[in-house]
């Protein structure tokens, strides 16, 4: 079965304007059916209004977060100088931005979310596949940033209220007051969520100067306990310049790269706001890279600072807030920790596999139910395993999400934008026995491209401390380059498979 479209269905009208957007043409009925609900339907070019400021906020708050926090930081306490840390994050950031970009740009084009836009190349069903992907990946990222707030509560509520918050009971190895702080975390955010896209737009625009604010106080703070910005500079590297450090450095890019290579495949489902290709194009420029490494500069300078102050790196932000002796910085810089996390936590992992598991069943799972499953599954991951170890985290966590979104990033940029040329039927997304649906739904060559890649990606990787040892060790000289090698087999291997029979599949 091809995936042209049958004579008997009239094709469904759209509409270019003169810059370039499109949208279905005025009076078109709007997509209906099984594959079609009112969260995932273009959205119109009127409501199309999210500036370069919007954009730059969103990443502005997305980027200043504990987790981007504890991700540089994490780089110091595996030995690496506050040089080697900033230079490996800003490198990372810069690549990442490329797919970023390119992904990003079918958003304010065509105003569809991330799992529509993927129905393109895997099929109108088997989007399902990196919908899924993503989504389950969201979930541990939601786990993991929800018990980063809830320790900030934690820790917040026993300076309120005194040791006997903090000395509870232990279940499960934490104090029963813990449980209660993640508990309360997760009910904030997800009735923020609840309230939709716009609340969390004006939420991002205030929250992400609140921020910046707070992480240049801690770095005040640090110096002041150091005795100066001297010894914070002066914490050498364990590793060096040589071979030491450049056999770090590559698994360490990739974890960095994997940090937002969930956002450079769901980035539509914020850039369909857009008001122009101009505003997503600059605000993700001006907001990724540059407030990604300023915040990198500032973590990694506060995390040496506590290396000279305790003698050790305290690579958590919460606990380093928690050895304040200062009752009232104590309680701004959890507060800030609280702000940032909700800041990074909604935007990132809530509304991307919200979309997702409304893709799955568009009749059954709205937007606000998809968000719901997403918390729901973030608590049984049990993401406090995730967060308790910086080699975990980084090079196990990171290494194995980057592997699986580069292959599904290379497989969307191949059909985008060589296959395609940026031109897709917006009707022909949402409907059964269109140009998108290939064979049953599903494109096989997506399909084999992304397993392939998949495979070759995290293969050979090292999962402890998730399970012991290595799937395929024979692939282990790849594991340290899982994102670059996901996203470059996926791509070579779909475009193989897809140009010879591009003029018969009608692909355009």
């Amino acid at each position: 079965m091809t995936d042209t479209a049958p004579p008997g269905i009239p094709p469904t009208a759209q509409v270019t304007l003169p810059d370039g957007r499109v949208e279905l043409a005025p009076g078109t009925p709007p997509p209906s059916g099984p594959y079609a609900n009112a969260d995932l339907l273009p959205v119109p070019v009127a409501r199309r209004t999210w500036t370069t400021y919007n954009f730059s906020a969103l990443w502005v708050g997305m980027a200043h977060n504990t987790a981007s926090w504890t991700l540089a930081s994490g780089l110091i306490a595996v030995g690496m100088d506050w040089k080697q840390a900033v230079f490996t994050i800003a490198v990372a950031n810069l690549i990442v931005l490329v797919p970023m970009l390119l992904t990003g740009h079918a958003g304010p084009r065509y105003g569809i979310p991330f799992p529509v836009f993927a129905r393109a190349s895997f099929g109108v069903r088997g989007a399902n596949l990196p919908a899924v992907v993503r989504a389950l990946v969201a979930c541990g990222w939601f786990g993991i940033q929800t018990w980063i707030g809830g320790e900030a509560i934690y820790f917040l509520a026993g300076k309120l209220v005194g040791d006997g918050w903090t000395g509870a009971a232990r279940i499960g190895g934490y104090a029963w007051t813990m449980w209660l702080s993640f508990a309360l975390f997760w009910v904030i955010q997800v009735a923020v969520i609840l309230r939709g896209m716009d609340t969390i737009r004006r939420f991002e625009n205030w929250a992400a100067p609140f921020v910046l604010v707070g992480a240049f106080v801690m770095l005040w703070w640090m110096s002041a306990k150091a005795g100066g910005f001297g010894p914070l500079f002066d914490q050498p590297s364990k590793l060096g310049w040589g071979a030491g450090f450049w056999k770090l450095f590559a698994p360490s890019l990739m974890g960095m790269i994997g940090f937002w290579s969930t956002l450079s495949l769901n980035i539509p489902d914020f850039t369909r706001y857009g008001r122009s290709q101009r505003a997503q194009t600059r605000g993700q420029a001006l907001g990724l890279p540059t407030t990604m490494t300023l915040f990198a500069f500032l973590s990694v300078l506060v995390t040496s600072g506590s290396q000279a102050v305790y003698g050790q790196p305290v690579w958590d932000p919460v606990q380093l807030a928690a050895k304040a002796d200062n009752t009232a910085g104590l309680l701004y810089a959890l507060v800030t920790v609280l702000v940032a996390t909700l800041s990074v936590n909604i935007a990132a992992n809530l509304v991307s596999p919200a979309f997702d598991f409304s893709n799955v069943a568009p009749r059954r799972v709205s937007f606000r139910t998809g968000a719901l499953i997403t918390a729901v599954l973030a608590v049984v991951i049990r993401p406090w395993k995730l967060h308790s170890d910086p080699q975990g985290y980084i090079f196990t966590w990171l290494g194995l999400v980057g592997g699986l979104l580069g292959t599904v990033a290379g497989i969307l940029v191949a059909d985008y934008w060589i296959l395609r040329r940026a031109r897709l039927d917006l009707g022909d997304l949402y409907r059964a026995g269109g140009r998108y649906w290939y064979a049953g739904g599903w494109n096989w060559r997506a399909v084999t491209a992304f397993v392939v890649g998949g495979v070759l990606a995290v293969g050979g990787a090292d999962f402890h401390p998730l399970i012991d040892g290595r799937p395929l060790p024979a692939l282990r000289p790849l594991a340290d380059y899982g994102w670059a090698v996901g996203l470059g087999t996926s791509t070579v291997l779909y475009l193989l498979l897809s140009l010879p029979g591009r003029r018969t599949r009608g692909v355009g």
